[in-house]
């Protein structure tokens, strides 16, 4: 597989949206994954469903840590104006990527990690690409590299991101699952210290994550992440298909994690924001989606706040520090301007700091 078949925008810092021909083209020879896709989802779904409706609402889920739960992604090619900016924040959880089709730069990114302090909680994303994809024993050997140099940094690291996305590696979640077990399988043996994070699904698709914690692979989660954007319903109070406001996405994904024999019941958002107008192409999604700064800080503090207040979500990710179109700081003309949202943030932690 060409890597060039994958290109990197990097306005919006994730790849290109795939042509339709060339999607189909990967579907070639996946038909039997889907069908387990499906078939899962015929056995699961209903019961779930269910479940969810007939649920208890009380909070039975671990204490929370109100001092780590505010989380900022924050990116290797954004430079060091990045370590002011979060010491200015007070935020203590950060995630950074590591993408795997750039090795080369690995020492790189462990500087960049470790220019943050040692008061950090780190999470290290792995991000995939159809080398590691396709081929397990490179996977292997890339794997414990990272694991090897990372392992006094931090102790989390979240296996692929946007795994639903064929345009970033995955053509099915059988993929994903075998990607998955080769990564458990280097920990297990070498790294037993270590946890690992998945499934990585994002948005409200929770049919893959269904497939992805319902399966006979032999794997374990130590912690479920989502990266559950609502930003196309506009507020995190509206509603998807009549009942599923954010708060209730929330629950659902509660319900299968506590239900699964995959995982222990520890979720995390790893990954949302909103897009802001007048900003292509920096922004990732159409106009039509994106709103003002101010409605932005707005939705940031009602989602936080719904999160927090489930009593199901250990920790959410802002998604991200510095990233004109959907960040927390424009940096368009090499200048760095705080949105609202960055304020607003340094407020919710502030007080939250106060309050422990």
């Amino acid at each position: 597989m060409k890597p060039n078949l994958f290109p990197w925008d990097h306005y919006s810092d994730q790849p290109h949206v795939l042509k339709r021909s060339l999607k189909k083209a990967l579907r070639q020879g996946h038909g039997w994954d889907y069908l387990k896709l499906l078939a899962t989802n015929v056995i699961y779904f209903p019961y779930l469903f269910v479940k969810f409706l007939f649920k208890s609402k009380s909070n039975n889920q671990p204490s929370i840590d109100p001092q780590a739960f505010y989380g900022l992604c924050v990116n290797l090619d954004k430079g060091e104006a990045q370590y002011a900016l979060v010491e200015e924040l007070g935020v203590k959880s950060l995630q950074i990527r590591v993408f795997l089709n750039d090795m080369e730069r690995i020492d790189r990114y462990v500087e960049f990690a470790q220019g943050f302090g040692s008061d950090k909680n780190i999470l290290i994303t792995i991000i995939q690409d159809r080398e590691h994809i396709e081929d397990s024993a490179l996977l292997a050997k890339d794997i414990a590299t990272i694991f090897q140099k990372f392992q006094h940094l931090s102790n989390e690291f979240m296996i692929g991101n946007a795994i639903n996305r064929i345009k970033w590696g995955f053509v099915s979640m059988e993929e994903y699952l075998s990607f998955y077990q080769t990564i458990q399988e280097v920990r297990d043996r070498e790294f037993s210290q270590l946890k690992l994070i998945g499934s990585s699904v994002i948005d409200f698709e929770y049919h893959f994550t269904i497939r992805t914690l319902f399966n006979g692979y032999p794997i374990h989660y130590d912690k479920v992440a989502s990266l559950l954007y609502v930003d196309r319903r506009g507020s995190p109070y509206n509603t998807q298909m009549g009942i599923f406001d954010f708060h209730n996405k929330i629950e659902f994904l509660d319900t299968i994690v506590q239900s699964s024999p995959k995982c222990d019941n520890h979720i995390y958002i790893t990954e949302t924001n909103w897009p802001l107008t007048g900003t292509a192409p920096y922004a990732p999604t159409s106009e039509k989606e994106c709103v003002d700064e101010t409605l932005y800080a707005q939705y940031m503090i009602e989602y936080f706040k719904i999160a927090r207040q489930s009593g199901k979500i250990e920790r959410v990710y802002w998604h991200q520090l510095i990233a004109t179109g959907y960040g927390l700081v424009d940096h368009r003309d090499g200048t760095i301007r705080k949105t609202k949202a960055f304020e607003c943030l340094k407020q919710l932690i502030k007080e939250t700091h106060a309050t422990c």
